[in-house]
C-alpha cells in the first residue's frame, strides 16, 4: 500500500493556505468596496451567464445545457463550466465523455482524443470560440498522427461551454464526419467583476506523489458594462506511472519454413513483447486574455488569446522479447521454434519453446514539448435587422524536443537465449515468458544499436471569415451568406542518429554506471502471470556520454532522414448561403434552415523521394472542390416535445501524414512505398432524426437515430502514380475507394428530483446510451475487413448520480465503452482490439463559506485496467494499469 501521509499533509497545507487567502482577500474587498444593496445583488445574479460561470449549482448547469439543446436550430449537446469545474476533469476531453455519443481515449490516465458516434479523432473538427485551431502532434516515440486535436492542451478551468454539433448547418466550418466540437472560453462581460483562485493537488497512487495545481481567473468591467478585460493563468503538474505489458501482435506463418521449424501454414504466433514501466512528469503552464468592447447593443469587439506550454518528461524501463527475431549481425541464426514443444488451439500457437530469441533491456527517454498559441479578433455589428460580422484567427502549434539529447533516446543491451511461452490464460493475465538466462545479470548482456530520434512538428493555421445576414418576415425568417479563407501548413522533421557497437561488445565496457536494476518492485502486482517482473535497464546519461559524440551529432542527414520529413500546405476558400424558415402546421410550429456550402481546396504535399542513393525533392499539388448541402428541421410538437430531422453532406480531409510523399522508390523495379499525395477527402451523406421530451426544469428524455454513408473511405492498397524522373510506378500506400455505412441510436435522460421532500430534493441523475453499427468492406493488405472501423465501439454508456443542495455537492459517474478495432493488421498480422473498459469517477465539494469551497475528486476509483487482444481473446495484447488519481483542494471566489 502506498503511503498516504504525504497526501494528507499536502491536503492540510493547501486547504489552510486557501482559507487564509480567501479570508484575507474578502476582508480587503469588504473594507474597500461599499456594500451592494440586496436588490442590486439579486438583479446581478440573474444576468445571463452569471449563474453558470461562478455561482451555479450542478443542477443549474444541467438546466443550462438542456436549454441550449432545446433552443438550438440544429442537433447539439452541450456541457457548461459548472459541469467541468465540479467533475474530476483534468482537461476538456474528460468532460466531453459525459455527452451522448462521445467517447475518449485516455492513455496513461489522461484524456487526450475524442470520438463522436463511433468515428475516431481524425473525423472531428475542433474549434475554439468558433474558430479553427492549429494542431499539436505526437512526437513521443514513432510517427505523427495528423489531424487529431490534443485536448490536454486546453485547461478545463478556462472553458465556459463546450458544444458538440451533430447536425451541421451551411455556415459552419467543414471538416467533421463525426462532430463539430466548439470550445468557448470565458469572456469578461459574461463574468462581470470577479476573481477566482483554485488551488489543488494531484495525487497518483502509482507514483505516490502529489503535484501542485493553481488557477487564477480575474475579470473586470467598467461601471457602464461596455468594456471588460479578463485574464487567467494556470500551473498544472502531474506525475504518472503506467505499468504496461505490451504485445505487438500475432503473425501467421513465422515458423513455416524448414529453417525456422517447418510448421504448417496458417498458424499464428506472438511477435515482440515488452513488460515495461512508463513514467511521465507532466507540467503545463497556460494563460489567457479576453477583452470585450460593447459600446452599444448593436456593436461588439472581442479579442481572445490563449497560450499553453506542456512539457512531458517521458522515461520508460522495458525488456523487449523478440520471439520472431530475424537473422542479423546481432543474432546470426535468427529465431526458430522447437517443433515438439508446440501446442495449438485452432490456428493459435498457445505454447512453445523458441531458440535464439533476442532479449533487449531498453530505456527510452524524451522531453516532449508542446506549445500552442491562438489569437482571435471578432467584430459584430447588428444594426436593426442586419447582422454583420468579421473574424480572424491565427494559431500556431509546435511539438518538439528542446535538445537532441532529449529527443527519444533509446539505450539498449541484449542477450540471445531460448524462450518458453504459455499464452493459454488469455488476454486478461500475463503470459508465461521464461528463459534460463538471468535477465538481471549485467554479465549476460552485450551492447546493441543506440538511437536518438528527434522530431519537430510545426503547424500554422490562419482563419478568416465574414458573414452577413438579414432578418425577414414571412416564411423565410433570415437569409445569411458568408465567405471563409483558411490556410494551414504542417512542417514535420525527423532524423535518426544510429550508432551500432560491434556485435558481442560486453555491456560492462561502459562501466557500472551504465545500467541499473528496474527501480520498481511491484510491476503489475494485481495481475497474475509469469512474465518478467525484474530485469536490468540501461542508464540514459551514460549511453549519451558514450555514443552521442560531436561527430555523430554533426553528421549529415541520411536518405532515411530526408524521406521522413515533409511539408503539407492547404489553402481553403469557402462560401455559403443559408436560409432560416418558419411556418405553422396547425398548432405545430415548424422552423429550421437549409443551405449549401462550397469549398475549394488547394493542397501541396512536399517531401523527398529516394531511388538508391539519390534523393530528389518533390511536390505534389492537388485540388478538390466540394458542394456540401445541409438541411435542419425542428418541430415544436407540444410545449414539451420537440422533433428534429436533419440531412447534410460532410467531409474530413485525409491525415497530413497519409498525403505526405514519404516515398521510397525501388532501384530495380517500378515500385515504391509510402504516402499518397493523390488522396481526396473522406465524404459522407448523413441523416439524423430525434425526439426530445422536456418534461420538467432540468428534465430531458431524448432519443436520436443517425445514419452516415461514407464514400472515398481511405484503405490500404496499391496505386499507380507518376514519379519525377521515373515515370509511372506502383505505389504501395493508402487509397480512396472503400465504402462504409455507420448507423445507430442514442438515448439520454437527465432529471433533478426536485419533487422529493427535503433534503432529498437535491438528488438527480444523468444517463446516456449509444449503439453504433457499421457496414464496411475494405482491405488491409490481402486481409479483408468487414463491418468494422477503427475506433468504433458498438455500445457505450454513462451514468451519473448526484446530490446538489445547499453547501454540499457530490457526484459519482461511471463511463463505459465496448471493445473497438485498434489496428487493422495486414496480410499476415492479426487485427488488434481494445477490450471493453469503464471508469468510475467521483466528486465531493463543500462550500464552507460563501467565498470558499473545498473539493475532493477521484478518477478511476475502481482501479480498472485497460487491456487489448489480437483478433481472438486467446491472443494476448496489452495490459495497462495507471492507478487512481485523487485531486483535492480549495477554490476561493472574490
Amino acid at each position: 500500500m502506498p503511503s498516504y501521509v504525504g497526501l494528507l499533509r499536502a491536503s492540510a497545507a493547501l486547504v489552510t493556505i486557501a482559507s487564509l487567502t480567501g479570508t484575507a482577500y474578502a476582508q480587503t474587498v469588504a473594507s474597500a468596496v461599499p456594500a451592494t444593496p440586496a436588490s442590486d445583488a439579486a438583479t446581478s445574479a440573474d444576468q445571463p451567464g452569471e449563474d453558470i460561470v461562478v455561482n451555479g449549482t450542478y443542477a443549474r448547469s444541467i438546466d443550462a445545457a438542456v436549454e441550449t439543446k432545446r433552443r438550438a436550430a440544429y442537433g447539439v449537446d452541450s456541457i457548461s463550466s459548472t459541469d467541468i469545474g465540479k467533475f474530476p476533469t483534468q482537461n476538456v476531453a474528460e468532460a466531453l465523455q459525459l455527452i451522448p455519443g462521445v467517447a475518449i481515449t485516455r492513455p496513461r490516465g489522461e484524456g487526450l482524443y475524442v470520438s463522436v458516434r463511433g468515428l475516431g479523432p481524425q473525423f472531428q473538427n475542433t474549434l475554439m470560440n468558433g474558430r479553427t485551431v492549429a494542431l499539436n502532434d505526437l512526437i513521443e516515440n514513432g510517427g505523427a498522427n495528423g489531424r487529431q486535436f490534443r485536448f490536454e492542451m486546453l485547461p478545463a478551468e478556462f472553458t465556459s461551454r463546450i458544444d458538440v454539433v451533430k447536425t451541421p448547418t451551411a455556415d459552419m466550418s467543414e471538416g467533421a464526419l463525426g462532430g463539430n466540437i466548439d470550445v468557448t472560453t470565458f469572456r469578461p462581460l459574461e463574468v462581470g467583476n470577479k476573481t477566482t483562485l483554485n488551488l489543488r493537488g494531484t495525487y497518483t497512487t502509482q507514483t505516490d506523489k502529489v503535484r501542485p495545481n493553481a488557477t487564477l481567473l480575474t475579470s473586470a468591467t467598467t461601471d457602464d458594462g461596455t468594456f471588460g478585460l479578463l485574464a487567467g493563468a494556470q500551473y498544472w503538474a502531474k506525475s504518472v506511472r503506467n505499468d504496461r505489458f505490451m504485445g505487438f501482435g500475432w503473425i501467421a506463418d513465422r515458423y513455416a519454413t524448414a529453417a525456422t521449424g517447418g510448421l504448417p501454414k496458417g498458424l499464428y504466433s506472438p511477435t515482440r513483447t515488452r513488460p515495461t514501466v512508463e513514467t511521465e512528469d507532466r507540467e503545463r503552464v497556460s494563460g489567457m486574455i479576453s477583452a470585450q468592447w460593447r459600446p452599444t447593443a448593436e456593436l461588439e469587439t472581442i479579442l481572445d488569446v490563449v497560450a499553453t506550454r506542456l512539457d512531458v518528461a517521458y522515461d520508460e524501463f522495458g525488456l523487449d522479447i523478440y520471439p520472431d527475431d530475424g537473422k542479423s549481425t546481432y543474432n546470426p541464426s535468427g529465431s526458430s521454434i522447437v517443433p515438439g514443444s508446440v501446442v495449438t488451439d485452432g490456428d493459435t500457437i498457445t505454447k512453445a519453446t523458441i531458440n535464439n530469441v533476442r532479449f533487449m533491456a531498453s530505456r527510452e527517454y524524451s522531453l516532449n514539448r508542446h506549445d500552442l498559441v491562438t489569437v482571435g479578433l471578432k467584430q459584430r455589428w447588428n444594426p436593426e435587422r442586419w447582422h454583420l460580422s468579421a473574424d480572424v484567427n491565427w494559431s500556431a502549434a509546435h511539438s518538439y524536443h528542446p535538445d537532441y539529447r532529449e529527443g527519444t533516446v533509446r539505450s539498449r543491451a541484449i542477450f540471445i537465449a531460448p524462450l518458453s511461452y504459455d499464452a493459454t490464460g488469455g488476454y486478461k493475465v500475463l503470459p508465461s515468458l521464461t528463459t534460463p538466462v538471468d535477465a538481471t545479470d549485467p554479465a549476460n548482456y552485450s551492447l546493441y544499436t543506440f538511437n536518438i530520434a528527434p522530431k519537430d512538428s510545426k503547424d500554422w493555421d490562419l482563419y478568416t471569415r465574414a458573414d452577413v445576414a438579414r432578418d425577414l418576415d414571412g416564411f423565410f425568417s433570415k437569409l445569411a451568406a458568408g465567405g471563409e479563407y483558411h490556410r494551414r501548413r504542417r512542417d514535420y522533421f525527423r532524423r535518426d542518429f544510429l550508432v551500432n557497437p560491434p556485435a558481442g561488445t560486453p555491456l560492462r565496457v561502459l562501466g557500472s554506471g551504465a545500467y541499473e536494476q528496474l527501480p520498481f518492485d511491484d510491476f503489475l502486482k494485481g495481475v497474475s502471470g509469469n512474465a518478467p517482473r525484474s530485469f536490468l535497464v540501461p542508464v540514459t546519461s551514460a549511453y549519451l556520454d558514450a555514443f552521442f559524440t560531436p561527430a555523430v551529432e554533426n553528421a549529415p542527414l541520411s536518405l532515411a532522414d530526408q524521406r521522413s520529413s515533409f511539408t503539407v500546405t492547404e489553402r481553403i476558400a469557402g462560401g455559403y448561403v443559408r436560409a432560416d424558415y418558419q411556418f405553422p402546421v396547425g398548432a405545430v410550429a415548424v422552423s429550421g434552415n437549409v443551405g449549401v456550402r462550397y469549398v475549394h481546396t488547394d493542397q501541396v504535399a512536399s517531401g523527398t523521394l529516394t531511388a538508391g542513393s539519390v534523393a530528389t525533392p518533390a511536390s505534389f499539388p492537388k485540388t478538390f472542390n466540394n458542394w456540401l448541402p445541409s438541411f435542419n428541421l425542428r418541430a415544436d410538437l407540444t410545449t414539451k416535445l420537440v422533433g428534429r430531422l436533419a440531412a447534410s453532406r460532410v467531409l474530413t480531409r485525409p491525415n497530413v501524414t497519409d498525403v505526405a510523399p514519404r516515398i521510397t522508390v525501388s532501384t530495380d523495379a517500378p515500385t515504391a512505398s509510402g504516402g499518397n499525395p493523390q488522396l481526396v477527402p473522406f465524404l459522407a451523406t448523413q441523416f439524423d432524426g430525434s425526439l426530445e421530451y422536456y418534461f420538467a426544469p432540468s428534465g430531458l428524455l431524448s432519443g436520436a437515430v443517425f445514419y452516415k454513408a461514407l464514400d472515398n473511405y481511405i484503405t490500404q492498397n496499391n496505386v499507380d502514380i507518376t514519379i519525377p524522373g521515373r515515370g509511372n510506378v506502383r505505389l504501395s500506400t493508402q487509397i480512396n475507394g472503400g465504402d462504409a455505412k455507420v448507423y445507430g441510436a442514442e438515448f439520454a435522460y437527465s432529471q433533478v428530483f426536485s419533487f422529493l421532500p427535503k433534503p432529498l430534493d437535491g438528488l438527480g441523475v444523468q444517463a446516456s446510451y449509444t449503439h453504433t453499427s457499421v457496414q464496411a468492406n475494405y482491405k488491409a493488405g490481402d486481409r479483408e475487413i468487414r463491418d468494422q472501423l477503427l475506433g468504433l465501439s458498438k455500445n457505450s454508456f454513462n451514468l451519473v448520480g448526484f446530490y446538489d443542495m445547499g453547501p454540499v455537492s457530490t457526484r459519482l459517474s461511471y463511463v463505459w465503452r465496448d471493445r473497438y478495432l485498434n489496428g487493422t493488421g495486414s496480410t499476415v498480422q492479426a487485427p488488434s482490439y481494445v477490450a471493453p473498459f469503464g471508469s468510475l469517477d467521483g466528486n465531493l465539494s463543500v462550500k464552507v463559506t460563501p467565498q470558499l469551497t473545498l473539493s475532493l475528486e477521484g478518477i478511476n476509483l475502481a482501479g480498472a485496467r485497460q487491456n487489448t487482444y489480437n483478433d481472438k481473446e486467446l491472443r494476448f495484447g496489452e495490459v495497462n494499469y495507471y492507478g487512481r488519481t485523487i485531486l483535492f483542494g480549495a477554490r476561493a471566489e472574490f
